[in-house]
């Protein structure tokens, strides 16, 4: 292995066509230079250079060597620079990790304005469950998140830090032509229910509000993508609860419903590494002072033609 210093030194001297003048450049004595080209020549089993009257040149080992160490500390230089430039939050590559729902409209925003303000920096958006991102993180594979407690709670990583971000409402939707679409007060105890089941059977945010509302589900049936969700739904197969952050996906012939006093809600956080990069940092601060983040998401907003039904709550025990 060549010590690249000495390379950078065999281009100084080609450059400056002797050792006293490469020595000069690069505040050496003549014989440390001297010594330096020697030590070079024992590594390379030979000479590099023609020693003139006036100066040395190149021999063809030399051109040889010479090729190489411009190109190795070029491509030094151009690492330095991204370098230089990733830790100042300028350049590099940004990879992301976002919840299917929060990549409907929030995230996907928020990256808009974030390359507005740092085009340099190239983003990797991937998509996965917030235990995965977290775990994601906590091996080095992200380096930032927007993760969520939905369904089951958010599992701590090592290394890994959490901000809060949003409380997400979410809504029961139902088809237009459903019997219950429109009450002012609806019993949703006979309902199938659809929902991703968490892995392990863990408790979700939909029994646990079943149980404060005195039944079980009576049906749940599980569908992970939300496509398939609005599909069942859409043909009278069930009803499902859905994010503020999901309004906008929701297909005209469905029906979003608040669920009153006992509304559910999650939250959702920015997760980053212990020690982030500064442009991870510049994304999270986008997305702390994103416009309407914390304003309240009707259902009424997700488009022109949609309206709300009146609130829905789940029954109370004993109803």
């Amino acid at each position: 292995m060549f010590d690249i210093d000495a390379l950078r030194l065999l281009v100084a001297v080609v450059r400056t066509g002797s050792f006293t003048k490469a020595a000069v450049q690069l505040n050496y004595t003549q014989p440390a230079v001297s010594r330096r080209i020697a030590l070079l020549e024992q590594q390379t089993g030979g000479p590099l250079f023609e020693r003139l009257p006036r100066g040395v040149r190149l021999n063809p080992a030399g051109h040889e060597l010479h090729r190489h160490a411009v190109d190795v500390l070029e491509r030094l230089s151009w690492a330095q620079q991204e370098l230089a430039a990733i830790h100042a939050g300028r350049g590099g590559i940004l990879r992301v990790g976002a919840f299917s729902t929060a990549n409907i409209a929030l995230v996907p925003a928020v990256l808009r304005a974030f390359e507005q303000a740092r085009p340099e920096v190239e983003i990797v958006a991937i998509e996965g469950h917030s235990g995965t991102l977290m775990q994601r993180l906590a091996d080095g594979a992200l380096d930032f998140a927007v993760v969520s407690d939905y369904p089951a709670g958010l599992p701590s990583a090592k290394g890994v830090t959490t901000a809060v971000l949003l409380e997400d409402e979410f809504f029961v939707v139902l088809h237009r032509g459903h019997p219950l679409a429109g009450a002012g007060v609806i019993d949703l105890r006979d309902e199938a229910w659809l929902q991703d089941a968490p892995a392990g059977g863990s408790p979700t945010l939909l029994t646990d509000a079943c149980v404060k509302a005195g039944f079980e589900p009576k049906k749940i049936i599980k569908i992970a993508e939300w496509t398939g969700k609005f599909g069942y739904v859409a043909a009278g197969l069930g009803v499902v609860l859905v994010p503020s952050l999901a309004a906008w996906a929701v297909p005209a012939e469905l029906v979003l419903c608040r669920l009153g006093d006992l509304a559910l809600r999650r939250t959702v956080y920015t997760a980053l590494p212990t020690k982030p990069l500064p442009a991870a940092m510049t994304l999270q601060d986008l997305l702390q002072g994103a416009p309407g983040l914390h304003l309240d998401p009707s259902p009424s907003t997700r488009s022109p033609s949609a309206r709300s039904e009146r609130a829905v709550p789940l029954p109370s025990p004993g109803r």
